[in-house]
């Protein structure tokens, strides 16, 4: 049985006589160091240990004196709120009234709401985001819609001018404007308003980034991301290519959506005369892609389609979706 094992091990492993036997030896020390445990448990027999009657008296004595020194305890409370930790106590919510507008980010933490909500909340206020309304909390990215069910009754908002206006008119209140229509020499003139341009949808494949730093959420870093992007891919096909700019938040993104116009054609790359290169450097190709692309173009001939890039197997059809529109066949 022995010898049939070993060379069972020899075949299997490729060892020489001595190594499978030392192999045997080394399994059967491994097994006897994993039982030693087992047997040792139902071998040995515990005794149990012998307590005096000298020390069973003093146990029970020290037994009383802690049920008495217990009983002695005030109760205050839920026994369940006095083993909280303290940070448990502070990190639970505690609601009241709020503006959106204007509380701050540990005051979003007191009420619930994570750290990185409330900082996304207070950077879509200081780019010239506003609360109107208690449901614009909910156009914030990711905010969870169970936490505005909690937080809706709280929500305090200031009514602005128009609010007011509108309620003088409701209710019958003294009215601060006039009646009757101004005539156009008395018109009042709003100098600030009247100089702030207004901003007109542009084409985004030839903006600028002057164009792009007038929408509400982008600087000129993020302005200069956009370009950069755009430029690499050859000019956008679809709005919904927005979304892979890395740094547009919800308000910068609503922006660009708005404004951004996909007017002109995007730039192609002949892909049957391509050089490693100048495919390596569109963003929806890697290196190795690019190379498998002009291997494959030698070997086979030119691709005509679309559809002639589907044998090769590292591109996958949601690759090969996104980067036909930039191919020139």
């Amino acid at each position: 049985m022995s010898n049939r094992l070993q060379s069972l091990i020899r075949d299997y492993f490729g060892f020489s006589h001595k190594e499978s036997r030392g192999f045997l030896v080394l399994i059967f020390l491994t097994l006897l160091c994993l039982l030693i445990p087992f047997v040792y448990r139902f071998v040995l027999v515990q005794k149990p240990a012998d307590t005096s009657l000298a020390d069973q008296r003093k146990l029970d004595s020290l037994v009383a004196m802690m049920q008495t020194e217990e009983a002695k305890q005030p109760k205050f409370g839920d026994r369940r709120d006095k083993d909280k930790t303290t940070a448990e106590r502070f990190s639970e919510p505690k609601l009241f009234n709020f503006d959106p507008n204007t509380v701050s980010v540990a005051g979003w933490q007191q009420l619930g709401t994570p750290r990185w909500m409330a900082e996304r909340i207070e950077k879509y206020r200081s780019k010239g985001g506003q609360f109107r309304k208690k449901e614009d909390l909910l156009k914030i990215y990711d905010f969870p819609s169970d936490l505005y069910d909690q937080l809706e009754p709280y929500i305090t908002l200031k009514e602005t001018p128009h609010a007011d206006r509108a309620n003088n008119d409701r209710f019958g209140a003294t009215k601060p404007y006039p009646s009757e229509p101004y005539k156009t020499s008395e018109r009042p003139v709003y100098p600030d308003r009247a100089a702030r341009p207004v901003l007109q949808p542009f084409d985004i494949n030839s903006a600028d980034t002057s164009q792009l730093i007038a929408l509400k959420g982008i600087g000129s870093t993020l302005a200069g991301r956009i370009i950069k992007f755009r430029d690499g891919l050859g000019g956008f096909i679809s709005t919904d290519q927005f979304r892979e700019i890395y740094g547009l938040d919800s308000l910068a993104l609503d922006e660009l959506q708005k404004f951004g116009k996909i007017q002109s054609s995007v730039r192609k790359i002949s892909v049957n005369t391509a050089t490693v290169d100048e495919l390596d450097r569109h963003p929806f190709l890697s290196r190795r892609q690019a190379q498998i692309i002009v291997n494959y173009r030698e070997q086979h001939g030119a691709y005509t389609s679309a559809e002639s890039l589907k044998p090769i197997r590292i591109l996958d059809a949601k690759t090969i979706e996104k980067i036909a529109p930039y191919l020139d066949f």
